[in-house]
């Protein structure tokens, strides 16, 4: 990633400056250079890169708190989307995501609802409810943020979205088959998806033959081999049962992916939308994960 090597570049430039050290490795940070003269690394770059996943956080601050403490230092973080949505923190929700150590964020289908792009008739009456909420409380900073944000990136061996690869932000992957299909539209060996707020695994080992789904444990960790598309599953409102917070952690140089899981206080996240006049739905669900 290509952020991650502009910050580490920054960091051992200033080390160098400091010290005129031609050879140095900053084990803590994955980072590496060879110094040939007192100005410029000639070769540099990172092992072991952890980077952070996550997706539908749906304004829940404290999920998303609880998700970056327990994930530690990462050298990147990929956000697939829905930032905001049925909970009460849409603007801190935002403004967290944005300070998030070399980020890549897509377009979610609530936020572009949020932000007037996406009809709210197209939502069920309780999700019509909350985009409107959010409508009214989003400060100009926050939808200036959203605005910005790109429906598909594409980095090197992955492609991320927030729905599928064939309809970037509504498509729900949710079956073998809608999976299959999706393989055509994209090249990459990866994609990175969201939406279905479900940690999944879509695996095609070959062409010739339909994808498989691996449904995660929690804290499972899979080697990845191409071709695949992988779901985290949802930061702020888990639908599998499951109410804990989900994420991952992808390790680049070990092709290793971990999906995770941590508790927070739903009670109170529970209280702030009941003071929001959000949804009674939106708020019980939490409790259950579904």
């Amino acid at each position: 990633m290509k952020g991650g090597l502009e910050r580490c570049e920054k960091r051992l430039r200033s080390i160098i400056n400091r010290t005129g050290m031609r050879r140095l490795r900053l084990p803590s940070h994955n980072c590496h250079y060879i110094q040939y003269n007192s100005n410029r690394p000639i070769a540099f770059f990172i092992t072991n890169m952890r980077i952070l996943i996550i997706s539908d956080i749906h304004a829940n601050l404290t999920a998303l708190e609880a998700v970056l403490s327990d994930a530690g230092e990462v050298d990147a973080t990929l956000c697939l989307g829905d930032l905001v949505g049925y909970g009460p923190d849409p603007n801190e929700c935002v403004t967290l995501v944005r300070q998030l150590p070399n980020l890549e964020c897509l377009l979610g289908n609530h936020d572009a609802a949020a932000l007037g792009q996406i009809d709210v008739d197209n939502f069920n009456p309780d999700a019509r409810t909350a985009i409107q909420w959010t409508r009214q409380t989003l400060t100009q900073e926050s939808q200036k943020f959203l605005q910005n944000l790109p429906e598909t990136i594409v980095r090197e061996d992955v492609t991320l979205v927030h729905g599928s690869p064939r309809q970037p932000v509504w498509e729900y992957l949710l079956d073998t088959r809608t999976a299959t299909l999706n393989f055509e539209y994209f090249d990459t060996p990866y994609c990175f998806v969201g939406h279905t707020h479900l940690p999944a695994l879509f695996y095609l080992p070959d062409e010739r033959v339909g994808a498989h789904l691996i449904i995660p444990e929690p804290s499972m960790q899979l080697s990845m081999a191409p071709r695949a598309i992988l779901n985290p599953g949802s930061v702020g409102q888990p639908r599998d049962r499951n109410p804990m917070a989900s994420y991952a952690i992808y390790t680049v140089e070990q092709n290793l992916w971990e999906f995770q899981r941590v508790s927070y206080d739903i009670a109170a996240v529970q209280a702030r939308m009941q003071i929001a006049g959000l949804p009674s739905r939106h708020i019980q669900r939490l409790s259950a994960g579904w």
